[in-house]
């Protein structure tokens, strides 16, 4: 059983424990979700967290969070305390991303493997140090860029891979917000390292996931306080026939508090999806959406239907992962730290009005 230890209970920690754990309305946990692993452990700061009341915390998608009893998991108040219990094998990091570093290394060098929330790092150094230390170490660093796993974008990965509609011949990618206003720690973009990259690096990653690291950005978009807070970006490939673009940021008009979508253009179909949170209901303007030979279908997904159901298929590959020693490239720490690259380079473009370099 690979046992597990979640650090920082905020709407990151009650995603991965919601995906992880199975409980009662009443907040009684009666096991877990997935094959081979359970969350044993949590580290917080909060006293209220400690013993289970987590009704403070809100995301921009999901429930609150419960009153939850919490009998059965070991509390700690100190990260170093958690990181040297034996009864732990996997250290799951969702903490603040300046806090990324400092903490997936003190685990390694600790000896637990470690799955950390995305992204890799808000430094590309950082995240350059981060891989060096996996590597050395030999423990899995594995990074939760989780959306690969919800339905509609892993139905895209997995139809283009196939072939079955010929190769891709274009793409668009959209994932905008309006500021957060639930939560202190992601009010202030510059303490995430800008939009362009909590956001954004999303969509960094599944599109390197599924047509390669691009060589070059080309990026225009706004820069406040040297961070990018809103961008769009045309992908450059040696294939100059290949037009790949997304537009991402946080300037959306309060009311707006996500959308995201895409439209993917094979050579023998279409696939088109939108929704979002608007008003604050979950709005899917157009289902995932497949055109092909002048039919128009909506495929059935696979996966559950929980909100948290995507982040419950991210944790059971990282407990197969860790229990098999093969890192597969969906939690790749290589691919997640060249996702942040190409978001510096985007920023580096926007700031000189010209195609930069990604590696």
């Amino acid at each position: 059983m690979v046992r597990i230890g979640i650090v920082g209970i905020g709407f990151m920690g009650w995603a991965h424990f919601s995906g992880a754990m199975k409980f009662t309305d009443a907040g009684r946990i009666t096991g877990s979700k997935l094959k081979g692993g359970t969350v044993t452990t949590i580290c917080t700061r909060s006293p209220e967290k400690l013993i289970g009341d987590w009704t403070s915390i809100q995301g921009n998608f999901g429930p609150r969070g419960a009153k939850l009893d919490l009998t059965k998991i070991v509390a700690f108040d100190d990260y170093r305390q958690m990181f040297a219990s034996p009864d732990i094998d996997l250290i799951d990091i969702c903490m603040p991303n300046d806090k990324h570093e400092e903490l997936a290394i003190a685990a390694m060098n600790a000896g637990k493997d470690v799955l950390i929330e995305k992204p890799i790092a808000i430094d590309p150094k950082a995240a350059d140090r981060m891989v060096a230390v996996a590597r050395k170490t030999g423990r899995k660093l594995m990074v939760a860029q989780v959306l690969p796993f919800f339905p509609e974008f892993k139905f895209a990965a997995e139809t283009i891979a196939s072939g079955k509609y010929g190769k891709l011949r274009a793409a668009h990618f959209r994932r905008v917000i309006s500021s957060p206003k639930w939560s202190s720690d992601m009010s202030d973009f510059r303490k995430l390292g800008g939009w362009g990259i909590d956001l954004h690096i999303h969509d960094n990653h599944f599109i390197s996931l599924i047509c390669g690291v691009p060589q070059q950005v080309f990026s225009r978009g706004i820069v406040q306080d040297g961070f990018v807070n809103h961008v769009h970006t045309q992908y450059m490939y040696e294939d100059s026939s290949l037009a790949v673009s997304a537009v991402s940021g946080g300037i959306a008009a309060e009311g707006l508090a996500f959308s995201a979508g895409f439209e993917i253009y094979l050579e023998n179909a279409t696939l088109l999806y939108s929704a979002g949170t608007i008003g604050g209901e979950w709005v899917q303007d157009r289902p995932l959406t497949v055109v092909a030979s002048g039919k128009v279908t909506q495929p059935k997904l696979k996966g559950g239907t929980e909100w948290c159901s995507a982040f419950t298929s991210e944790l059971q590959v990282a407990v197969d992962a860790v229990k098999s020693r093969e890192t597969p490239r969906l939690l790749s720490d290589e691919l997640a730290r060249d996702a942040l690259k190409v978001c510096y380079a985007e920023a580096k473009s926007i700031q000189t009005n010209k195609p930069v370099k990604v590696l």
